[in-house]
């Protein structure tokens, strides 16, 4: 591994992301694990394969015809070649004519020729070659018996009458690793070289309200902090709180027990305080509510995976400022769900789905993570009235919109709705500003 961009990628002003992983297996969640155990596990992983190619670096190279596995039928077509090509050798060659009876030898093995060829394919030297290709296929069968591949074991095999909608879920998970996405490095004010070995966490954002519905994926470098992450999560939210001038900059995220609030900025107000007293002091009815949520739809699925697991107690819960913790410091577990609150109660799934050593053709510069490498596509929807602009209002129980709701432009909307001295016509409905879907 590289400890800066290669000069190809210097010159080039976006570098693409590598393709690969994550494996998405639903309701499945891995055990609890950390950066640091996980880099010093795979780290010692690569050592013991390195050592193992350095002692077998003595034997000589295979070649792909040692690595080819023949069938039934090209055996016998190798046998008959073979054997049928050795018996014209032999006819082709006949001994010197300066030998003595050599000459009259001739003779008679050309009357003969035709009589002893069958006789000739059963000579000792024939059956040699026929049972060498029986012995290719002894090997052949020896060594499928000793390397059973688990992705081709009947108990990993995907049933074909397996449920349709599971199977587009999964893919649905995919569809943003599966992408050739190039992350543009153009705009970037400093370079910071990242020095391996360095842990990259592919991190995904679900919708406040579709929570099946995944809105963002980030690459996010094990070495950085939590606030780095928040500020590059994009929220309709945010937008509609700073448009009507109630914007909060308070916000938590929640994994395994630790409350990881943002108060970098001086009006922020930690949210976790009422819940941490709350669980203080209701301490039966904490234990009654968790009880419930071990005991939810989705555990019982990943018992039926896993298998029974040992009755878990309240966690105990804590509290640290987001901006002075950085991931490598956290414990979690891959593929579990966590808690990001902001603007009060807006609520969001955060997913650690994967995890692994940073790769050459990752970007190298500190400074362009975290990167986001999937973001849902905003849907507008264009002014019911026109049908050309994009909309700007929306009103509810409208008595003179054919829908409910309707959606307006900044054209449309006072034309329909107010005076020429900016009054409203009438107010038996409801007006919202619109953003987008």
């Amino acid at each position: 591994m590289e400890s800066s961009i290669p000069e190809a990628a210097e010159c080039d002003l976006s570098v693409p992301i590598p393709r690969g992983g994550p494996i998405y297996v639903s309701n499945m969640v891995g055990p609890s694990t950390r950066v640091s155990h996980f880099q010093t596990s795979l780290l010692s992983e690569l050592e013991s394969l390195e050592a193992e190619l350095c002692q077998d670096s003595s034997h000589h190279d295979l070649s792909v015809d040692d690595l080819k596995v023949f069938t039934e039928d090209e055996l016998m077509d190798m046998a008959l070649k073979e054997v049928f090509q050795g018996s014209e050798n032999n006819e082709n060659h006949p001994p010197p004519l300066d030998q003595p009876n050599a000459g009259r030898c001739h003779k008679k093995n050309s009357r003969r020729k035709r009589r002893g060829a069958n006789n000739s394919i059963l000579d000792s030297s024939c059956i040699e070659k026929v049972e060498r290709v029986v012995g290719i296929k002894q090997k052949q069968e020896e060594d499928k018996a000793a390397v059973r591949l688990h992705s081709f074991s009947p108990v990993c095999r995907i049933s074909e009458s397996a449920n349709k909608s599971a199977r587009t879920e999964r893919m649905r998970s995919l569809r943003s690793t599966s992408s050739t996405r190039k992350v543009n490095t153009a705009g970037l004010q400093e370079h910071i070289p990242v020095l391996y070995p360095e842990v990259v966490l592919s991190v995904e954002v679900y919708h406040n309200v579709r929570k099946g519905i995944k809105t963002q994926e980030l690459l996010v470098l094990g070495g950085q902090t939590l606030t780095a992450l928040r500020d590059k999560i994009f929220c309709s939210t945010d937008q509609v709180m700073q448009k009507a001038g109630q914007h909060d900059p308070s916000g938590y995220f929640l994994i395994e027990g630790v409350f990881c609030t943002d108060l970098r900025d001086p009006s922020a107000i930690d949210f976790t305080r009422p819940i941490l007293d709350w669980l203080r002091n209701s301490k039966e009815e904490a234990k009654k509510k968790w009880e419930y949520i071990i005991t939810g739809e989705l555990q019982q699925k990943q018992k039926a995976i896993m298998g029974e697991a040992s009755a878990s107690q309240l966690p105990h819960f804590t509290s640290i400022e987001m901006h002075k913790i950085r991931f490598c410091d956290l414990s979690f577990r891959l593929g579990a769900g966590y808690l990001y609150c902001h603007q009060g109660d807006c609520t969001h799934t955060l997913v650690i789905r994967d995890m692994r050593l940073i790769h050459p053709e990752d970007v190298h510069n500190r400074a362009a993570y975290p990167i986001i490498t999937f973001q849902l596509k905003l849907r507008f929807q264009k002014c019911s009235v026109c049908k050309i602009f994009r909309a700007t209002k929306v009103t509810a129980d409208d008595k003179w919109t054919p829908e409910n709701p309707c959606y307006f432009c900044d054209e449309c909307f006072p034309l329909l709705h107010l005076a020429e001295d900016g009054s409203l016509l009438y107010t038996e409905f409801e007006e919202y500003d619109y953003n987008h879907d």
